[in-house]
């Protein structure tokens, strides 16, 4: 999926939602247990109470690969499952890889060749030769992480060198030498405020991907005043305030519910900032 084609599914849907499918076998519904691949299950079922209201999904790796073999099958089914019912959701591998040359290039392989999913997480700290091995696939997307919405983000991300730049920035400055907005976005946590005014003047076209709003506390109206550009320019996340909104067999209906509080709010958004 290129960048106008996400931008044309955020107009179409009046929405830039993003599910992340953090999916933990010991929150999800109890009755879902006694299915044969319950992780599966219990996707499946917020896909669809969800798709017609988000724009993309992002499964994060910890909560599949902590329970091994099986906790792998029911990503790459999820991911399949997206490909074959919703073609038009972008899918986010959240899995934060990033090392030397040719371990990169196995981590690219195996989210781009063998399980053709849009984008990945990138951590940047070891730099070009890291990162460049994702980005020799030219119809996906490299999502560089910048400044994050934990509180240890202090303690690397904001620290200034002696010019003053701090080392967001610079992983912002640096990093637009190896790829532009048509391949590469940010991950910028919700949290982050007024962060977002400084971040679009370094940045002011590429997407954003933003964690942390919901049950990590961060404000969608904040992010959209600092970090909306006239295309949107924003991926926002939300995960457990979707997915554990209730934890009966109505769960899908209630994870709709909440979704569809996001859009509404969304819209909204998008009729206040974009052109």
């Amino acid at each position: 999926m290129n960048k106008q084609q996400l931008i044309e599914n955020i107009k179409r849907k009046r929405s830039f939602l993003c599910v992340g499918l953090d999916t933990d076998i010991k929150k999800i519904p109890v009755h879902l247990l006694t299915e044969e691949d319950p992780i599966f299950a219990f996707n499946k079922a917020i896909i669809d109470a969800t798709a017609d209201l988000c724009i993309a999904y992002k499964p994060n790796l910890a909560f599949y690969e902590s329970l091994g073999v099986k906790g792998w099958i029911a990503f790459e089914k999820t991911v399949k499952y997206l490909r074959e019912v919703y073609p038009d959701q972008f899918i986010i591998a959240d899995a934060k890889r990033g090392d030397i040359g040719n371990t990169s290039e196995m981590y690219a392989r195996s989210f781009f060749d063998e399980l053709d999913i849009d984008s990945v997480t990138v951590a940047p700290y070891m730099g070009e030769d890291s990162v460049k091995p994702f980005l020799i696939y030219p119809d996906k997307w490299v999502i560089l992480l910048a400044l994050t919405s934990n509180k240890g983000s202090q303690d690397f991300q904001l620290t200034a060198d002696a010019n003053g730049e701090r080392l967001f920035e610079k992983v912002l400055r640096k990093s637009q030498e190896w790829a532009d907005d048509q391949q590469m976005m940010y991950v910028v946590g919700a949290t982050q405020g007024q962060a977002f005014e400084e971040i679009r003047r370094i940045v002011p076209d590429h997407f954003l991907l933003v964690p942390g709003v919901g049950a990590q506390g961060g404000s969608l109206a904040e992010v959209c005043k600092y970090g909306m550009n006239p295309s949107c320019g924003l991926i926002v996340n939300s995960s457990r305030a979707i997915l554990y909104a209730d934890n009966s067999e109505r769960f899908s209906e209630a994870a709709r519910e909440e979704a569809a509080n996001v859009q509404q709010e969304m819209e909204q958004e998008l009729k206040r900032f974009t052109i």
